[in-house]
């Protein structure tokens, strides 16, 4: 038997984020730049001939790179899991934009309305706190759908006031 107001496999939805597509380089740039970065820290180590002593640069400009690399692999990447996401539960909704940002959280309870546009959701809190979720990084229409499907539920469940536009301009 369930606990009366637990969420469960049913009642959750998280659907996972694209890389961001407004980034000012994009993932495939991003990488590119990695692998020359590393290409050429090694190839700063293979041809170093070790005698004006400043070869340990050259590692740490390897370790840089590698820890870059790492870095990029993670933020924009399920390698390691999902990392990116949107989870609309019965008690809150969760937005989460990579490893290495914070998790914005919104309690459904402190939800006076939302606005749903075709790539948003507008989030107004009862202290008058606005909160845009930006929803150009769902990958799939149908995961859009769910999500406006979701919040529609929500609002009916929860009493808050529900508003959807149409077109890309209100």
């Amino acid at each position: 038997m369930a606990v009366p107001g637990s969420s469960n496999a049913r009642t959750s939805l998280i659907v996972q984020l694209s890389p961001t597509k407004s980034a000012k380089l994009s993932f495939t740039v991003q990488i590119i730049l990695t692998l020359f970065w590393l290409a050429w820290s090694v190839m700063l180590l293979v041809t170093d001939d070790g005698t004006d002593g400043a070869n340990y640069l050259y590692y740490v400009f390897f370790a840089l790179a590698l820890v870059f690399f790492g870095y990029v692999v993670l933020q924009n990447t399920s390698v390691f899991g999902v990392q990116s996401y949107i989870e609309v539960t019965p008690q809150y909704i969760v937005q989460k934009y990579g490893v290495f940002r914070t998790k914005h959280i919104f309690a459904i309870p402190d939800i006076a309305a939302v606005h749903i546009s075709p790539y948003a959701l507008r989030v107004t809190l009862k202290d008058s706190t606005k909160v845009y979720l930006d929803l150009k990084q769902v990958r799939k229409k149908r995961d859009l759908d769910k999500i406006k499907n979701k919040i529609k539920d929500m609002a009916a469940l929860n009493g808050f006031a529900l508003s959807e536009s149409t077109a890309n301009r209100p």
